[in-house]
């Protein structure tokens, strides 16, 4: 059984950040040098292969156009051509890893480790899941369009998958000094603060407590418990109500505010709340401007 957010940021494992060579890629590494400072945990940075990547698409359509008769050299040189593929995918990857490692040493990581695997991201970090405290990953990956409204593929996959908190960064990465959280009185959200208060990850940060929805008894309560939770911590904290769409009530709340994190919960598992909730956070991250935190 797979440990709760809770666990996982206050845990002992790694943070653990998706290098590719997408344009996010030195943004990532930032983000995860932040985290495994504030977290004081070992920082591993992970290059996935995708076996399209190192095994040419190609060569298997090409060996299907041949027909009969085709000579056989041409059958081995397409084979020579997918170890070629595969020794390149390999030979960048390990670059991409070898500049991660050195601007994480440069800015004061002590032994990050890099790791180089075959395979698909999702199950790839499936595999690895147990000894994850925080993945980092960037908002698209480099086959992904540049069009900033586009997700990359694999994101929601893996932020639906897995049950650890994820950093999602869309840009430039600088530390976050004020960090709105998305508040709905859900389980979700209330087991988010109890991990933030107990975490070291976001002390000395003001938080903005920001319900959208309807300012009510029902609604008020749960508010100021969770304002009260994180001031026991020792933050500063600011609670409030907005009234509107989810997305475009936060957006609007964060370029009011300078906000430079964004704090939410994750997909719901259940049908109803993943329609309610999870295309929302869906939204959250299309839109995103600045780092994402998604906890359970």
């Amino acid at each position: 059984m797979s440990q709760s957010s809770a666990s996982a940021l206050t845990g002992h494992d790694k943070v653990t950040a998706c290098i590719d060579g997408s344009a996010f890629a030195v943004s990532v590494c930032d983000a995860a040098v932040w985290a495994s400072k504030r977290l004081s945990a070992p920082l591993s940075f992970l290059h996935v292969i995708d076996r399209q990547e190192g095994a040419g698409e190609a060569s298997s359509d090409l060996s299907g156009s041949i027909g009969l008769g085709a000579r056989e050299h041409l059958l081995e040189e397409l084979a020579t051509l997918d170890e070629q593929r595969g020794r390149i995918a390999q030979e960048q990857g390990r670059l991409m890893l070898e500049a991660a490692y050195e601007r994480a040493v440069q800015a004061g990581i002590a032994e990050p480790r890099p790791r180089q695997r075959n395979g698909e991201l999702v199950e790839t970090l499936a595999e690895l899941e147990d000894e994850i405290r925080l993945l980092v990953i960037g908002k698209r990956g480099e086959g992904a369009e540049q069009a900033s409204e586009h997700l990359g593929s694999n994101l929601e996959r893996v932020i639906r998958s897995l049950h650890r908190p994820v950093l999602v960064v869309p840009g430039e990465f600088n530390q976050p000094t004020r960090v709105l959280i998305a508040f709905d009185c859900s389980t979700t959200i209330k087991r988010a603060v109890e991990v933030l208060a107990a975490s070291p990850l976001l002390q000395g940060a003001e938080l903005h407590l920001v319900m959208v929805g309807a300012e009510s008894v029902e609604h008020q309560a749960p508010l100021d418990a969770a304002r009260d939770t994180l001031t026991a911590a020792g933050f500063s904290v600011q609670a409030s109500f907005r009234a509107g769409e989810v997305e475009a009530c936060l957006r609007e709340y964060a370029k009011e505010h300078a906000i430079d994190m964004l704090v939410m919960g994750a997909y719901g598992h259940s049908r109803i709340r993943q329609l309610l909730v999870g295309s929302t956070t869906t939204e959250m991250i299309r839109n995103a401007t600045v780092p994402l935190l998604i906890l359970r």
